[in-house]
Order: C-alpha cells, then sequence, then structure tokens
C-alpha cells in the first residue's frame, strides 16, 4: 500500500440532506449525545460553529480506547450539504502527515444518501490500514444514529 489514500462509503439514510448537514455544520457538538457509545464530547476550541478555520476537539472511542482529535473546518458548501475537517492534532497525527474527513449529503427522492470521504497521508508504510478502516466504520454508526436521532421527531438533543 501507498502513504496517500481515500477512503470513500456511502450510507442510505431517511433524514433530508440539509438537516444531518446541519447537525455537522452548526451543531456537531451535539453528536455526543446523539451517538454517545462513540462520541464522548465535541468541544469549540476557536473560532464559531460553522466557520471556516474554526477548530473542533473530538473525544471519541476507536477500537476501544478513547481518543482525542482537534480538526479545523477546511471548507464549507451549504449549497450542496458538505463540509471538510482536516485534522492538526491528537491520535491520529500520529500515524498521518494529512488527514482529512469530507461529509457530503446528497438529497434522494427518498431520503439522502451520506457520502464520506476520508483522504490520508500516512507517516510511513509500515501503517496499517485497520486504522483510517475502523473510522470509516465509526462515520457509519454516527451516520445512522444521527439519522435515527432526526428520525426521531426532534431537531434539538
Amino acid at each position: 500500500m501507498g502513504l496517500y489514500g481515500k477512503l470513500e462509503k456511502e450510507v442510505p439514510i431517511r433524514a433530508s440532506a440539509s438537516k444531518f448537514h446541519e447537525i455537522f455544520h452548526k451543531r456537531p457538538h451535539h453528536i455526543s449525545n446523539v451517538s454517545t457509545n462513540i462520541i464522548h464530547g465535541v468541544d469549540l476550541h476557536e473560532g464559531e460553529w460553522g466557520k471556516v478555520g474554526s477548530i473542533v476537539y473530538w473525544r471519541y472511542l476507536l477500537d476501544g480506547k478513547s481518543r482525542v482529535t482537534k480538526e479545523i473546518v477546511e471548507e464549507v458548501d451549504e449549497e450542496n450539504n458538505a463540509i471538510t475537517f482536516k485534522v492538526i492534532e491528537g491520535y491520529l497525527t500520529e500515524q498521518y502527515k494529512n488527514f482529512r474527513f469530507k461529509i457530503q449529503c446528497i438529497p434522494k427522492k427518498k431520503g439522502s444518501v451520506v457520502h464520506w470521504c476520508l483522504e490520508y497521508e500516512k507517516l510511513h508504510d509500515k501503517i496499517p490500514d485497520s486504522t483510517h478502516g475502523l473510522l470509516m466504520e465509526l462515520c457509519v454508526i454516527v451516520s445512522k444514529d444521527i439519522d435515527a436521532y432526526l428520525e426521531g421527531g426532534s431537531d434539538k438533543p
């Protein structure tokens, strides 16, 4: 395997694309109330929720271990329900030179599809592929948790 990679996955959901996008864009701190088994906290470290350049601190469970990651909001495309987070500090920087989470929610005739794209550059070729595979599993579970919450009829956790 090379040092550069991309892992993509589409997760069908029942919720609207705009409501799902709003959670990651403007209210990521609510995710810990919705996906309690995985996301233990999301804090604004710098800036404003939903603004490019803002820094968000994530506390989560990965492979049975508590992890932390600091990310910067790199890009927001409200028209296309898309947001990109770039990892700048924490657990993932121990294994990756660069790591980005790109999330786009695409409206469909019924419900939506969440398109996850994890782009990365490993620090060296001995880094196993299992880490970004586990992260993608986490993303899928969190997507389903958010969908179940939004379909429950509430907008605020």
